[in-house]
């Protein structure tokens, strides 16, 4: 999400998302074209791959956690899939269009670092292996504006419980895809890429952190972090890593891609806390996006029965950045 700058609450252009079912080898001459010929056979196939309808796709819509409830009406898909921030595809909210150079298969997911066996799995078997369900989160920008989404995933502890990390790790770090040859953004030097983003063990394991496959009743979409991505809805957003590739379980505390970027206002812990304001604007309120209203922020956005006790004794952190 966009952090270094405030660009105003303006609605970007929507942008129609195509889905590309390839059916047969002759429809997919068509969808591709020449240039797919003029590919080595190896990236054809990647290619051909990629554009395959999702192979969980069967899995959704998943079944709802009704323990988890809202306080507010769900998001507009078109907004949540719109109004988004993914700065490998750009700084603006307005990247849905090239995020769709996003490849998602195949896609493989490295978990290591200390753990009793360094493992990859493929994407489609890991969401297979996991129960899949849908929660109702809200999500809440450190830009001061709020969503509500219906995620489709699984526990991060369940991750935790497949990676078997050693008793002495202390922390999962977690990072993006890096592929300059499809997201521009990364050309861009002056940002720390790939994207890192860190989480306690605690936390990780915390029955609110969920390891997101799926929105909206269907996979997740492009822009929105496909084809796996992070939801921790007691934190500002920025701690919620988008196309994860690996897992590195550590015993130090991971610097995050905000952190790195600029610590004075970005840091590890980036819990929801409306007391305290972001250096350059209030956090005392939040502008719920495509309803024209604003409401009060509420401490660990409102989910503090479920997580405030992962802090006791941290009362000098700076527990909101």
């Amino acid at each position: 999400m966009h952090v270094i700058r405030r660009r105003g609450w303006e609605i970007p252009e929507r942008f129609a998302t195509p889905e590309h079912l390839v059916l047969n080898r002759r429809a997919l001459l068509a969808a591709t074209g020449a240039a797919a010929l003029s590919l080595s056979p190896k990236m054809a196939l990647a290619q051909r791959i990629s554009d395959l309808p999702d192979p969980t796709k069967d899995l959704y819509p998943a079944s709802r956690n009704e323990k988890y409830t809202l306080d507010r009406p769900v998001t507009d898909e078109k907004i949540n899939t719109s109004y988004n921030n993914f700065y490998e595809f750009g700084s603006s909210k307005s990247v849905a269009k090239a995020a769709q150079a996003l490849k998602l298969r195949p896609w493989t997911i490295k978990i290591d670092g200390m753990v009793e066996t360094a493992q990859e799995i493929g994407i489609d078997d890991l969401i297979r292996k996991m129960p899949l369900e849908e929660r109702l989160y809200r999500h809440r920008c450190v830009e001061a504006w709020s969503m509500a989404i219906p995620w489709s995933g699984f526990p991060l502890a369940k991750l935790v419980e497949l990676a078997k990390p050693l008793s002495s790790a202390k922390y999962v770090r977690m990072e993006t895809f890096l592929d300059p040859s499809i997201a521009p953004g990364q050309k861009q030097s002056w940002y720390p890429w790939p994207y890192v983003e860190g989480l306690t063990i605690a936390e990780a394991t915390n029955e609110l952190a969920f390891l997101v496959t799926g929105a909206y009743g269907k996979p997740v979409s492009k822009v929105q972090g496909a084809p796996l991505r992070l939801a921790v809805p007691w934190k500002y957003g920025f701690k919620s890593i988008k196309s994860i590739v690996r897992f590195n379980f550590t015993d130090q505390r991971p610097k995050s891609y905000w952190e790195a970027l600029q610590s004075a206002e970005y840091g590890f812990w980036a819990n929801v806390n409306p007391q305290v304001p972001h250096p350059r604007w209030s956090q005392a309120t939040e502008e719920l996006i495509g309803r024209n209203e604003r409401r009060p922020t509420l401490i660990f956005n409102g989910y503090g029965d479920h997580v405030a006790d992962l802090y006791r004794g941290l009362e000098n952190e700076r527990l909101w950045a």
